[in-house]
Parts: structure tokens; C-alpha cells; sequence
């Protein structure tokens, strides 16, 4: 009697480790999702001083751009990554004769999958050439190297103020087209 019921605890025990080993998966995503919850930052950085450089043939450094903002929320643990800055940034970009464009912003997002970047609030791109964009809303396609806003904007040259609504351009703002003007400006012949 004491062999059947050790048999059976036995035959128990076996299906029960069995069914266990088959149950189990492995979900490393899900593993890494515990305890941060799907709207929460997987992680926040603050004063950030971001450079991004190019090293060169003869192994000098170039400095192509550096960010500059006080708070960065990074949410690359969502199925769409992105990056959000929530008090704002200020972008120097430097082209290849180290002439510098700032670029600031009250808010931006990083879409990290597309390379879409959304600035909003009192957006102000300032080129060396003196060039000056005001806008409220820019999205920057760094695939494409273009700049484009739906909004109302004022564009400021040596040769006076443009306001509209929708402009696009190209990075060095040497290529732009205004979708409809208004207010006061001046046309360059």
C-alpha cells in the first residue's frame, strides 16, 4: 500500500514539474516592462549637455551639434521611442566651416523611429547669416535635412521681415518657400 501511494505522489509530482516546464515562456520584453508602468519615463536625465562629434580623417574631432536643456524624459520603452523635452532646448548646430545655427525651443520631441523632431513654443532658429525664424510649432526631418511649420511665422533677413503661415526649407534655410504671406514685407529683386 505504501508503494502504490508513493507511486502515485511520484506520477503527482512528475505531471505537476512537467506542466510547469511547458507552461513557462520566455518574454524578455515583458520581463523588462515589470514595474514601469506603460505611460512613465524609463528614464529622466537633467542639465543635459549632449555633444555630437565626428571624428575625421586625420583623427581630429568636429563638433557637429551640442543640446542643451534642463530635462529630458525618455520613453524608448514604447512600442513608437521617442524622447521628450518638457522645459525646452537649445540645439547649436555647425556646419562644415563651423558656422553655427541655434535652434531653441520651450518643448521638443525626438520621434526616434522616423527622425522627426517637434518643436513648440516660441520656436527661434537663428542662423549665422543673420537669418532669424519665429514660429510657434517646427518640425525638423533630419533624414531629409528639412524644416517645415503649418503656423504662423516671421522671418527676418538683411533685407526685412516676412510673416506667413507655412513655411518649409532646407537646413541652411537657402531654399525655403512660404505657403502664404501676410503682414508687412519686403521682396528682394
Amino acid at each position: 500500500m505504501k508503494t502504490h501511494n508513493l507511486h502515485i505522489i511520484k506520477n503527482l509530482v512528475t505531471a505537476i514539474v512537467v506542466t510547469l516546464f511547458f507552461s513557462c515562456t520566455n518574454d524578455f520584453d515583458k520581463v523588462q516592462k515589470i514595474g514601469v508602468l506603460q505611460n512613465q519615463p524609463i528614464g529622466v536625465a537633467e542639465n543635459i549637455d549632449l555633444k555630437y562629434t565626428k571624428v575625421k580623417e586625420d583623427t581630429t574631432v568636429k563638433l557637429l551639434a551640442n543640446l542643451l536643456s534642463p530635462k529630458m524624459l525618455d520613453y524608448s520603452n514604447r512600442d513608437f521611442k521617442f524622447s521628450e523635452f518638457p522645459k525646452g532646448i537649445e540645439l547649436k548646430v555647425y556646419d562644415e566651416n563651423n558656422n553655427k545655427t541655434t535652434i531653441t525651443s520651450n518643448y521638443a520631441i525626438i520621434y526616434t523611429d522616423t527622425d522627426i523632431i517637434d518643436l513648440r513654443d516660441d520656436v527661434v532658429v537663428a542662423t549665422h547669416d543673420g537669418d532669424t525664424l519665429y514660429t510657434d510649432q517646427l518640425y525638423y526631418n533630419e533624414k531629409l535635412e528639412w524644416t517645415f511649420t503649418n503656423e504662423p511665422f516671421v522671418f527676418k533677413r538683411a533685407t526685412g521681415k516676412t510673416h506667413g503661415y507655412g513655411f518649409d526649407s532646407d537646413k541652411t534655410f537657402k531654399k525655403f518657400q512660404m505657403h502664404e504671406m501676410g503682414g508687412d514685407f519686403e521682396l528682394d529683386n
